[in-house]
């Protein structure tokens, strides 16, 4: 990664890191038998208040907790910087770069590859395999002021912003776009939830560092026991298939880091 691009994003990262606050080790976890996730009520396929369709960081969530034997409790919160607020624990789909991580909180092992992918509009020809491969002047949704949007627009495609990732896929799926650049989860759970509008997924990130990352637990107040410990239940999570078949439950790709 380019030292500007990487100065974006970690600037962008450090707007929504948690304030390192007084540790909670594992002993007091295990005490009080719970430990809190922060979550959005209302992101599927990430997070959701509806008991069928928690989501699959809430679900994420329930298999650590199980595995470190304590129960989970889901604080809701919106924005994600709110998290200091309400003093959870972790928070799931931590992007991993060492300059956030220092001093603010501790990462587990990354359990997910993912990054900044393309969602072609349905009957866009399928030889589309990278964000070189955009036609020029191609219109391609983009969240508002994104690293993303940069590197689109210096590669000759006319770049539409949007404030919201959501609204931009369903544009995608209704062709007012050619593309659009948004998380793999969102482009693959529209395609999940909509069968007869189906966008196709490129994971465009594979041939774009810039754009491509792994993404951890994020602990907010951890000790190194507990890091230790969500360390151990998320390798084993991951030799067991549960965190992929976790995703798969919303149509979503596990790809190991």
């Amino acid at each position: 990664m380019t030292p500007s691009a990487r100065g974006l994003l970690v600037a962008s990262l450090l707007l929504t890191a948690a304030v390192h606050a007084g540790a909670r080790p594992l002993a007091i976890i295990q005490r009080e038998h719970s430990i809190s996730l922060c979550a959005n009520p209302n992101a599927l396929p990430h997070s959701s208040k509806q008991p069928g369709t928690p989501g699959f960081q809430v679900e994420i969530g329930r298999a650590i907790a199980a595995g470190l034997g304590v129960d989970l409790e889901v604080a809701w919160i919106v924005p994600r910087m709110r998290a200091n607020t309400v003093d959870c624990d972790i928070l799931l789909d931590t992007i991993v770069v060492p300059e956030v991580q220092e001093g603010r909180y501790k990462l587990s092992h990354p359990y997910q590859l993912s990054g900044v992918a393309l969602g072609l509009a349905p009957g866009v020809a399928d030889d589309v395999r990278s964000f070189s491969d955009l036609k020029p002047g191609s219109r391609v949704g983009v969240m508002v002021g994104s690293l993303a949007s940069m590197i689109i627009g210096k590669r000759g495609a006319q770049i539409v912003p949007y404030a919201f990732e959501d609204e931009m896929v369903q544009e995608c799926a209704e062709a007012k776009l050619y593309a659009c650049a948004a998380s793999p989860a969102s482009i693959a759970w529209w395609s999940f939830s909509h069968p007869d509008r189906k966008l196709t997924l490129v994971n465009a990130y594979d041939s774009e560092p810039e754009l491509r990352w792994p993404l951890a637990v994020g602990m907010r107040r951890a000790d190194d026991a507990l890091v230790a410990a969500v360390n151990d239940v998320i390798d084993r999570l991951l030799d067991e298939g549960t965190i992929a078949k976790i995703y798969a439950k919303y149509g979503i790709q596990h790809r190991r880091p």
